[in-house]
């Protein structure tokens, strides 16, 4: 029903404002009851599912990725659809509007999206304040810079999102690889996102109770920067890594809308993300979990990265594109592989 009349209908209209249409209607269908239903068909509770990792206990290891619910505004109602956690954000410490419109373009012909929103979103403390409501999901925080900060205050504005939102969500996400956002090149500093990382920590031991600190890599790395990511790992011994982000790549596509400056998500980075995934599983020798995100439009695309050494993974364009039941045949599918 999705993919023959909801979606065709949706595609009609700009993908931006379809995007908060579809969070209204969302609302309100649970609102008035829905969301019992939507339980019941996209919900799967099967001990074999539950995946523990970085000392979570996560229900199934399918995820919505950052930037889906960026205020924290429907992560409950989006928890019907089945997913085992959900990750908001990018979250920066002020508010701010994001690059200028249109800023988010569909490739139908190629099943991917190209965006450069620029971490539009309402800062830290209106959706710290979201996240005090009762939650039913397991919340990861993704969090990044404002747009304006100067280079000698990044780790600040890290370190403003970390305290807000440490007791509101269940782990953390420093997204340093994001294209869409100016003035970033020091965060692909080695030296620098070690210094990141450490005094990001060291505020972590301030709390009682420690939070996993992930941090998320673009799929465009190549082997040499791969090994420096494995090293950095080892060194800091942050808890994990998200590969990954999307690509300013434009290998192959047929979509008129390639020429769209931003970061490409969805079925064209399927293959470059599963082998980022693989070859930081096989030369780190699995000491660290990785979740896969990264073009799963299919229990295929899924069961790939799972077999490349992703524990968990997430989706998002393949939700667009698939719809919500996208979640329970990798479920399935998963089950099937047990």
């Amino acid at each position: 029903m999705y993919k023959l009349i909801i979606r065709p209908i949706l595609f009609l209209f700009d993908p931006e404002k379809v995007h908060y249409f579809t969070f209204s209607i969302i609302k309100f269908l649970n609102v008035i009851g829905f969301g019992i239903i939507f339980r019941n068909l996209f919900q799967i509770k099967n001990s074999k599912l539950e995946r523990e990792v970085f000392g979570i206990k996560f229900p199934n290891p399918v995820g919505l990725a950052a930037g889906f619910d960026k205020n924290a505004v429907l992560f409950n109602e989006l928890s019907n659809f089945g997913f085992g956690f959900i990750e908001i954000g990018t979250v920066t410490p002020k508010g701010q509007i994001g690059n200028d419109k249109k800023r988010l373009f569909r490739l139908k012909e190629d099943h991917g999206i190209i965006n450069r929103m620029g971490f539009n979103n309402q800062g830290v403390n209106a959706i710290a304040n979201r996240l005090k409501s009762e939650r039913k999901i397991i919340i990861g925080g993704n969090i990044g810079k404002n747009t304006q900060t100067a280079p000698e205050n990044y780790t600040n504005d890290y370190l403003d999102c970390f305290n807000a939102l440490h007791s509101y969500v269940d782990y953390f996400v420093l997204n340093v690889s994001c294209p869409n956002v100016s003035s970033h090149a020091k965060l692909n500093d080695k030296e620098y996102l070690k210094e990141l990382i450490m005094d990001v920590q060291k505020a972590n031991k301030k709390f009682k109770i420690q939070k996993p600190i992930l941090l998320k890599i673009a799929p465009d790395l190549n082997n040499n920067q791969l090994d420096e990511i494995i090293e950095l790992i080892e060194t800091t011994n942050i808890d994990g890594v998200i590969a990954s982000n999307t690509s300013t790549k434009r290998d192959n596509l047929l979509s008129e809308n390639k020429i769209e400056k931003g970061g490409l998500s969805g079925k064209p980075i399927s293959k470059k993300s599963t082998e980022v995934i693989r070859y930081l599983y096989r030369e780190s020798k699995g000491s660290f979990p990785i979740i896969g995100v990264g073009g799963v439009h299919s229990e295929k695309d899924a069961l790939e990265k799972l077999k490349a050494g992703a524990t968990l993974i997430q989706i998002y364009t393949g939700f667009i594109y698939e719809g919500p039941s996208l979640v329970k045949r990798i479920n399935r599918a998963i089950l099937k592989e047990c």
